[in-house]
This record gives C-alpha cells, structure tokens and sequence, in this order.
C-alpha cells in the first residue's frame, strides 16, 4: 500500500526569535548537525517503507527555498510534490488540498502520513515501528492520531485520553493541576499533531463534519495551476478562491468530531521545538550546565544558553538566562518566561519593524543578499548568485547601482549593452535603466552592490521577465 508523507510547513515560529522571522521560520533553523528541522522531517518520511511521494504544504514565497532545502538531502531521489498556499487557513485546510491530490494521483487506498516540518524525533526505530501500527489501523478506515506518552505535567500541549489505541476524549491545554493529574492516571498523552489516514477516508469524514471547508477546497483546487515536472508536480493554489476556505484546525474540524478516530500511544524522542530552552536542551551542558553555541566567553555563569552566529558574547555572574545574539537583534531572556519571546514578536510586527519579517541576509530563488551598511543615501549589500541562476531584468526609479564583483563570472545586463564581469571586475547601472545578472559560470557569483540615490526601498523595482514565474509576484530583489 502506497504511502504519502505530507509534511506541514508552516508558522512563524515566533517563541523562536531572533533567530525564527516571518520570512524565515523555525523550519529551517539549522540545528547541531547542520540539517534543518524542515530537512530532518523530510528523511523522517522518506526513509519510511513503501513512501511512492513526499507531499509538502508550505507557502507560496517559501517554495524555492524549501526546494532547495529538500534537494540537499534527498539522495535517494524520492519523488517530492507540492502545494503552495498563497496564505495560510490553518491545518484543516492544507490537510483537505493534500487529500484530494493525494487521493487524484495516488487512488482512493493511498495512505497519508501527516508530519509538521518544525517538530524533531530523536528515535527513527520507534516512529517507524509507530507509523507501521498506525498504517494497519489506518488501512481500516481510521482516522489515527499519534499520542505521545508524557514525561512532564506540560500545560503547553494537548492531551488525548485513551484506552489503547481507543480515543475516550482530546484535551485542551491544560492548568498545571490538571497536567499533574493527567501524567498520574497514565491515561493521558501528548497530543502530538502527527496523522495518518487514508486519502479517502479523511475526505467522507469531512464531507460529514465540516462540509464547507472541503467544497471551498474543491473549489480553490478547480481554479488553481499544477505544474509537472521531473521529480514531482507544484499546485499552487488560486488566492482569491482561497480566501474564502474557512480556517480551522484539523482537530477541530474533524478529529475531536468523529467516531472513527484511533490513537497510537509513542515514545519516540518527539518535541515541537517549542522555545529556546527545548532547542538549547538539545545540545549537551558543559560542567556549569551552560550550552552555548559560537564565540562566547562566560564568568561566573552557569545554566544559561548562548548563541552566537557573528559577535564575542561575555558573561559575569549570570544564572538561567537565554542570551540570542543575531546579526541584527539580540534576545536576553529568563529561561522561567522564554514562552513569552512570542510577545516580543508579535509587538515588532504590530509596529512593522522589519526585525520580525528579515534577516540582515535574505534568501531569494537565485541565492541570497546581506545588507552590510546602510544610511541616508547609500546601502550596501553582498549579494550571492547560484551557479545558472539569475536575477530577473529590472529597472529601478530612485537609485543607481555599483557592482563590484568578487569571485565568479557574471554576465551582466545594463540597459543595452552585455558584459562579461569576473573578479576585481564592475560596472555602473544608471537609474532608470533596464539590467540583469546571470551567473554563467560553475561557481557561486559573489558581488558588492552599492545603491545610491534619493529612494532606496526594495520595493523601488520594476520587472520586466522573471525566470521563477508566478510565485514570486510578491518578492522583491
């Protein structure tokens, strides 16, 4: 029998920050190992017997990082498709788009398994051993739901009471009494969000239980584009139509409502990542119990965990701290209020500060720029192009451009003219004129752009041809 990890891709992640932005969220934040929780997700999946396709759900703006991200590690080249949301309307809805395509390429019996790309799972045996009971109930025509037995009186979860693999009841997160009492009856367990079904299955229970959110999926899916290509196809969902799906968790929706639901108790190392002492947990202590991460010199300091990615931190006399140094914020927390980090991001968004949305470095389709300087009249950035990857043809009102190419070869684009550039190599682009890179030769092109000019805002572009077609209509160079 057929098996389709689908993988959920999406939320901000916004415990996480600094280091977890709206354009770049906890998915793929890359861990000890140098694999992102998104990439881990996927070898989760793949690794599994009998899986024909793995099925990511993410948005639109992340597709081609997201491709980028599953390429590097798909070395046995499973075949991967996916959907592209062009906003999100919670799990119910991306589950029933993953339904119907799952259940159109793959048959009625194809069996699901739903996976959310930010958890981790330290024990591969277990989950498979796990996934392999839940595909023999699954097979029956159960919805099942992956219950993870608890080790603490977590109020951050929800709960599944259960009599083996028998749902009694699902539990919204709870008060600490309450948690106490759950972990002493044994009958509780961590609701994990992880699922499997068939495609057929999911699709008659919703059809009964929240019948206005599949026919709105029905309806967004007939007004939508799907592309075929060599290792999978792309749905990307049509945005007027979608707006209208009603938003709704899949628990909610149908899990917590219907009579065929069956539970598969675990233990398999799962956590949802959920704060910056779960993730800190994840490397080993040194003798003062502090974790840290890059350059830091630490006095007096115990239990605290620290990151670094550009910048020497020091400490003195510090105790049970969270210290996240990024290039261009810094997160200082007490790790007894570290849930509350999300607090901070939802203020930064609220006063559209870019610190919640960017990074100082940026990701594109074709590589990736940093914004080094910056001040009146003038911005500088370093810009990296993939090896035949290219920029799209531009032109920009307010400012002119200075390129100053560092290592690669570029042929460059400015205004009628073509020139080949290679290191200690630039050119002048005038505002006003149309101008492109394109990166001709095998090794990554690395560039100093200097912007000058009255208006320096990115969203001063005018595009003229775009080699990554609809979904990038939102971003900007």
């Amino acid at each position: 029998m057929k098996l389709i990890p689908t993988i959920l891709c999406g939320g901000a992640g916004s415990r996480l920050w600094p280091v977890s932005r709206e354009q770049h969220p906890k998915t793929f934040i890359r861990l000890a190992d140098g694999q992102s929780l998104l990439q881990k997700a996927f070898l989760r999946g793949a690794l599994l017997p009998d899986v024909a396709e793995v099925l990511t759900v993410t948005n639109r703006d992340f597709f081609f990082k997201t491709e980028d991200e599953l390429a590097q590690v798909n070395t046995t080249g499973v075949p991967a498709a996916f959907i592209l949301e062009p906003f999100g309307r919670n799990t119910a809805a991306a589950i029933a788009a993953a339904a119907l395509q799952v259940r159109q390429q793959h048959g009625n019996e194809a069996l699901m398994l739903v996976l959310a790309a930010d958890h981790l799972i330290a024990d591969q045996a277990a989950f498979a051993a796990a996934v392999q009971q839940a595909s023999q109930l699954a097979a029956t025509g159960k919805l099942v739901t992956f219950g993870i037995q608890p080790s603490s009186p977590e109020t951050g979860y929800g709960y599944i009471e259960a009599e083996g693999n028998t749902v009694l009841r699902f539990v919204e997160k709870p008060s600490l009494d309450n948690a106490l009492a759950y972990l002493a009856s044994g009958r509780f367990l961590w609701n994990s969000g992880m699922f499997c079904f068939s495609a057929e299955a999911l699709l008659q229970q919703m059809g009964k239980l929240c019948p206005d959110i599949l026919l709105a999926v029905q309806a967004c899916i007939s007004q939508s584009s799907v592309a075929h290509g060599q290792g999978g196809s792309r749905l990307e969902l049509d945005a007027a139509s979608f707006e209208c799906v009603p938003s709704e968790s899949i628990d909610y929706a149908v899990m917590e409502k219907s009579d065929q639901v069956a539970v598969v108790p675990c233990h398999i190392g799962w956590s949802d990542i959920g704060s910056w002492t779960a993730l800190g947990d994840l490397g080993a202590p040194n003798e003062h119990g502090n974790r840290v991460s890059g350059d830091a010199l630490l006095h007096n300091t115990r239990n605290c965990t620290i990151q670094s990615s550009t910048r020497l931190v020091g400490t003195v006399g510090l105790d049970n701290l969270v210290i996240i140094d990024t290039p261009d914020a810094l997160l200082v927390a007490d790790k007894a209020c570290v849930q509350d980090v999300k607090h901070l991001y939802a203020e930064l968004k609220a006063k559209g500060h870019a610190a919640h949305k960017l990074h100082s470095t940026v990701h594109r389709p074709w590589g990736t720029y940093t914004v080094l300087e910056e001040g009146p009249g003038f911005k500088i950035k370093r810009i990296e192009v993939k090896p035949s990857a290219s920029l799209s043809l531009q032109m920009h009102h307010h400012r002119s451009e200075h390129w100053v190419v560092v290592s690669g070869m570029a042929k460059v684009t400015n205004g009628d003219h073509e020139v080949t550039l290679k290191a200690n190599e630039s050119t002048y682009i005038s505002a006003g004129h149309k101008h492109r890179l394109q990166n001709i030769g095998t090794d990554t092109v690395v560039m100093i752009e200097v912007q000058t000019g009255g208006y320096l805002g990115e969203d001063d572009i005018v595009r003229f041809e775009d080699i990554y077609g609809r979904v990038l209509e939102s971003a900007a160079k």
